[in-house]
């Protein structure tokens, strides 16, 4: 297969305090979110002077890529693209029509299946592509990733550091935590091509990253949930299972954020501040591990999905037997939730 170009493809964010309510209220169009808990989400951001980390984020993962790509001999232009921010990724495939690329392949920094981590995000490229019209290039996205080495063995040695960190008196009394977005509970049974796939996924990611500390007991927890109340969303939320953790006598908590890529504001806001505040109160210990996307194995594993896609016969590694995943999704796969309470 022949390229012209990789495009990362990510979430965006606000770039200072006047940009955070138009952001808001573009990553919530649609879904009668009132203004009041738009007004509470925007003080998270204001907390670290209305910037999102996620794009400081992007723009190291792009320069790393852009190196990797070059140190193997690939002459491929690396453009950067978001769903709610700028650069809007249909202001970037207008540039790269523009600078001739043809036919580009797409690295998106979610590693799991469902409709909001995954097929939107290939409706983002299909309404991009449309607003461009009829020269835009052809857009591939390149495959899942949430069991591969250059995803795992980043967090696996973070639990390492992590636990060293602990007294051997103390380890009988820790536990692990992983973290994932909580997503409604209708669209996780519909994630995947049989559905399920979401939970499926990340209990397989984490229980890979655990293999790092085998004698540590641990519980999938979920974080910032934004939704309609009545709707039923992936429990348990983080908080409520610390409340668990402290009542059985645990005196220290790893928790390994394994649903995200980089330290986005949900990471540094869902757990550094509110689940490290909760941890405090109930007086155990806490330590929250990095994500991976700044380990240079993760820009590694970007440069290995290209080249696997280039050279069908290449190794596509994978630590699980549900992977290596595939690189078309079926038609039904990840179907979209009904509005509102998505």
């Amino acid at each position: 297969m022949t390229v012209d170009a990789l495009l990362v493809l990510s979430f965006g964010g606000p770039e200072g305090p006047a940009d955070v309510m138009p952001f808001l209220e573009r990553v919530t169009a649609g879904r009668g979110v009132p203004a009041e808990r738009l007004a509470e989400v925007a003080e998270h951001y204001y907390h670290f002077g209305g910037v999102s980390p996620i794009n400081a984020a992007n723009r190291s993962l792009v320069d790393a890529v852009r190196a990797e790509l070059t140190a193997r001999g690939l002459d491929l232009p690396v453009y950067w693209g978001n769903r709610n921010w700028h650069p809007f990724v249909a202001d970037t495939v207008a540039t790269m029509t523009a600078d001739g690329v043809r036919r580009a392949l797409v690295f998106v920094t979610s590693a799991y299946s469902s409709y909001s981590s995954c097929r939107q995000y290939q409706e983002d490229l299909a309404a991009a592509r449309a607003q461009v019209g009829e020269p835009a290039p052809e857009l591939l996205r390149l495959r899942q990733y949430f069991d591969h080495p250059g995803f795992i063995e980043p967090q696996r040695d973070a639990v390492r550091e992590a636990v060293a960190a602990i007294a051997a008196e103390r380890r009988a009394s820790t536990r692990m935590v992983f973290t994932a977005h909580s997503i409604p509970q209708v669209m996780a049974a519909r994630s995947g091509p049989g559905g399920g796939a979401y939970v499926q996924q990340l209990e397989v990611a984490a229980g890979l990253v655990a293999t790092a500390a085998p004698e540590l007991q641990w519980r999938l927890a979920y974080q910032s949930r934004s939704g309609s109340p009545s709707v039923p969303w992936l429990e348990p939320a983080i908080v409520d299972h610390l409340g668990e953790l402290a009542a059985e006598g645990v005196t220290d908590v790893v928790v390994v954020p394994v649903g995200f890529v980089s330290d986005h504001l949900e990471v540094r806001w869902d757990l550094d501040v509110e689940a490290a505040a909760a941890a405090e109160q109930l007086g155990f210990r806490m330590r929250r591990t990095p994500t991976p996307g700044p380990d240079p194995r993760f820009a590694a594993m970007v440069r290995e999905l290209v080249e696997e896609r280039l050279d069908p016969t290449r190794a596509r590694r994978a630590l699980s037997t549900l992977g290596p995943a595939h690189d078309v999704c079926p038609l039904d796969c990840c179907p979209a939730p009904s509005r509102p309470g998505r």
